[in-house]
């Protein structure tokens, strides 16, 4: 994977995709905020005014609402030792978690956490979404499918490509002004989607980062975006990285 999106950032300065260029982008440090090191990362939320996270491992996965400022954890549960956690997101006052090979999907009251459903996962749970209408769910390869909340039935679904090619193992996601934000598994990249085409516009090069932080094992990879609507602030963070960051963007 470091190999392909490696060769196609030699190419983005003057590739195209019919009329679109490809952009690339750096960043530069605005804060610095406390993360658990322990917290193997799959899903991460902002909203209203506090961190939700969700992380995995068999008997260690949990679901936490977490104070921004300071790292501690206001309300959590955890999930039966059976489950390996992924992605979550929050559409009105539910909470909805992926498993990872379980092919469960919980539901939570937001507000307290306690359970008020399930649904059935046919496929792999790595990240998901919501654009305002639909969830948007990962699984590890090139496409992204998308999903009626209530249901949780498929309604349709998009190949990911980059340069023309199919552009696997997608996983954390967030929605931004029309976009879809993924990391890309195991490399310091995010990628930003068109969710019409699945074509990516955009992507975010964030080597480097993993240095200004402590790192808790040899999976302490990126893994995590979170977006603040209201003062438009990004956050992004790591598998067992001991720090939250919030960056801004540069163009190349």
């Amino acid at each position: 994977m470091r190999t392909v999106i490696g060769s196609c950032l030699l190419l983005l300065s003057g590739l195209g995709f019919g009329q679109e260029m490809v952009r690339e982008f750096t960043y530069s440090l605005v804060n610095t905020y406390p993360h658990n090191i322990n917290s193997f990362t799959q899903g991460l939320i902002y909203h209203e005014g506090f961190l939700f996270e969700g992380t995995g491992k068999n008997g260690l996965s949990t679901l936490s609402k977490i104070n921004l400022e300071d790292g501690e954890v206001l309300m959590t549960t955890r999930l039966n030792r059976r489950y390996f956690g992924e992605g979550i997101e929050i559409v009105d006052d539910k909470l909805y978690q992926l498993t990872w090979q379980s092919h469960m999907v919980f539901v939570y009251d937001k507000d307290t956490f306690e359970l008020a459903g399930s649904h059935y996962n046919p496929t792999e749970g790595w990240g998901l979404t919501y654009d305002g209408n639909e969830l948007v769910l990962s699984n590890g390869t090139s496409s992204l499918q998308f999903l009626e909340p209530e249901t949780f039935a498929p309604s349709r679904k998009i190949n990911v490509t980059f340069n023309g090619n199919p552009l696997p193992n997608l996983n954390e996601l967030e929605y931004i002004d029309g976009e879809i934000w993924a990391n890309v598994w195991q490399t310091n990249f995010i990628v930003r989607i068109d969710p019409a085409s699945g074509i990516v516009k955009s992507v975010i090069d964030l080597t480097g980062l993993s240095d200004q932080t402590q790192l808790g094992s040899n999976e302490a990879v990126l893994n995590g975006i979170a977006w603040d609507v209201e003062q438009r602030r990004l956050f992004v963070t790591g598998k067992h990285w001991a720090n939250l960051f919030e960056i801004e963007l540069i163009q190349r």
